[in-house]
């Protein structure tokens, strides 16, 4: 019998690699027709192995799965940057490497989010998600998120509309 472990946990300083590899190839896979294309590779570029190993040196609220030893998504939150909304914290990325995506690790890694930021006190949570981003919108659709506000997000010359949902 082959026995595989998944864990949620904090990410460390060694993950930074995989969780750069991770973030390239979730982008690539959920972005690829949606966010220009020059606009999509500038956006993946910036964020390598450096990128991310000081994300997590500053104590940035970043927590990765753990499949089998290999880093397979992650999911990086706080307290919500837009004060007129009436949300204590935001998920700010939640991606899955897309091998492993629709097998319910998304929704453990949203969960163990959430109960992260309401251990820290934030009950209530607001995540944005592109509106052309359909597999997103069914996703926190799925997991009972309610439309909450709608905005605009530029990318380079062009527009995409954007969509929060909140959490209570």
């Amino acid at each position: 019998m082959v026995e595989t472990v998944v864990t949620i946990r904090g990410a460390r300083t060694g993950d930074a690699f995989d969780i750069a590899e991770v973030h390239d190839a979730a982008w690539r896979d959920a972005y690829r027709g949606i966010i220009p294309g020059r606009e999509l590779e500038k956006m993946i570029a910036r964020r390598g192995p450096k990128w991310w190993h000081t994300a997590i040196v500053r104590g940035t609220r970043l927590t990765v799965l753990d499949f089998d030893e290999s880093i397979a998504g992650y999911a990086s939150y706080g307290r919500n940057r837009v004060p007129s909304m009436p949300y204590g914290g935001e998920l700010f990325e939640l991606y899955l490497a897309p091998e492993f995506q629709g097998l319910g690790f998304g929704r453990r890694l949203f969960d163990a989010a959430r109960r992260d930021l309401a251990n820290h006190g934030y009950t209530s949570t607001l995540v944005w998600a592109l509106a052309d981003n359909e597999r997103a919108l069914s996703f926190y659709r799925h997991l009972g998120g309610q439309v909450i506000r709608e905005a605009e997000e530029r990318f380079g010359s062009e527009v995409r509309g954007r969509v929060a949902f909140g959490f209570k």
